[in-house]
């Protein structure tokens, strides 16, 4: 009678402790949705500026904010710039200098803060250039021939040769050229399957972009052999270096700083003159501490200090290859060689039968 008395006492025991535990699981899953419903907050927006406007550099952006809620009024509102806290803010309105701040996009955020939650609002804007650009036309010093088959991506000047990358799918190479003839020294071909962008030379080792491929390739500059492979997760374009850094286009107005030991990214801008984002950089020459670009399908080079991506220069090369040297299969100017030594400028085009020497005329 007694074990049986256990017994029963035991069973009662354990359906009271399921009970009390799904009561228990039951207000804990209430309670949380309840908390859920608290930490959402509505309590401003901007009403400008709006997105996507776009301002010069030095210009003051008037900032406004609305509440949703007039009897919701923030403890406090806290303001960022490209995740750069810029500080509380105790009106709705700020107005935010520029002048020193970096051109391209800005992300602005307001966070406003409430009895212990929180909410964001945002919006971005662009940041021109206020520099007006130098414009330079050019003079032919001297005129080279060039091989018509080449679909030039990629240019350098070294030791009195010239060294050329190429494109197309089956055609794309990297060579070593005589710059007095145009005679093809040396060459090594990419698989059929990559199309070859810009190259440059650092530490004695070519890099070579692909365009689409994700995937670039390392030589020996002497041997042409291949090392090793890099990889990056956006098209490749233009390459250049500033003996430090390798520098990169994509085909955007973005010029990104690589590192060459693995290839990720340091930093990058935007680039802008004082009317808006320079787009489709191709080639890519370091000369001077500035940065010359190829704007795909354009006759113009425009140089670009590579500290703020501010357009300092616009050169234009209308008229460069005569009308007699013109094929069906000329493509647009694209290829610019910097001898640092003789301080000489070469410039040249995809598909091209001249190369030129050209000094920079100041407008």
């Amino acid at each position: 009678m007694i074990k049986v008395i256990k017994s029963g006492i035991f069973l009662v025991a354990i359906l009271m402790f399921f009970a009390f535990s799904c009561k228990n699981s039951n207000d804990k899953k209430f309670t949380t949705d309840e908390q859920s419903t608290q930490k959402s907050i509505y309590l401003i927006k901007f009403t400008a500026p709006s997105n996507g406007m776009l301002f010069s550099l030095g210009d003051n952006i008037d900032l406004t904010l609305k509440l949703h809620d007039e009897k919701s009024i923030p403890d406090s509102v806290v303001l960022f710039v490209n995740d750069k806290k810029i500080g509380k803010v105790s009106e709705l309105t700020y107005k935010l200098k520029t002048n020193e701040l970096g051109l391209g996009t800005l992300t602005i955020r307001a966070t406003a803060y409430r009895a212990g939650l929180h909410q964001t609002a945002s919006t971005s804007v662009k940041l021109k250039s206020n520099l007006t650009p130098k414009n330079y036309s050019y003079k032919v010093i001297k005129t080279f021939l060039h091989d018509p088959d080449a679909y030039t991506q990629g240019l350098f000047y070294k030791d009195g040769f010239l060294y050329e990358g190429t494109g197309q799918k089956g055609a794309s190479s990297i060579r070593k050229v005589e710059l007095e003839t145009g005679k093809i020294l040396q060459s090594i071909n990419l698989e059929e399957k990559y199309f070859g962008e810009g190259i440059t030379l650092f530490n004695n080792k070519i890099y070579q972009l692909t365009w689409t491929s994700e995937v670039g390739f390392v030589y020996d500059f002497t041997t042409f052999k291949q090392i090793r492979t890099f990889h990056y997760n956006t098209q490749g374009w233009g390459l250049t270096t500033n003996g430090k850094d390798l520098i990169m286009s994509d085909g955007s107005n973005n010029i990104y700083f690589m590192d060459p030991e693995n290839f990720s990214e340091i930093k990058h801008v935007e680039v802008f003159d004082n009317k808006g984002a320079i787009n489709e950089l191709n080639e890519l020459e370091y000369i001077n501490g500035d940065i010359y670009a190829n704007i795909y399908q354009t006759d113009f080079i425009v140089i670009i200090d590579p500290s703020t991506g501010m357009v300092k220069g616009r050169i234009d090369f209308k008229g460069l290859l005569k009308d007699s040297d013109r094929t069906n299969d000329v493509d647009v100017l694209n290829g610019i060689a910097w001898d640092e030594i003789g301080k000489r400028l070469y410039v040249t085009g995809k598909l091209w039968p001249k190369l030129y020497q050209v000094e920079l005329v100041a407008k």
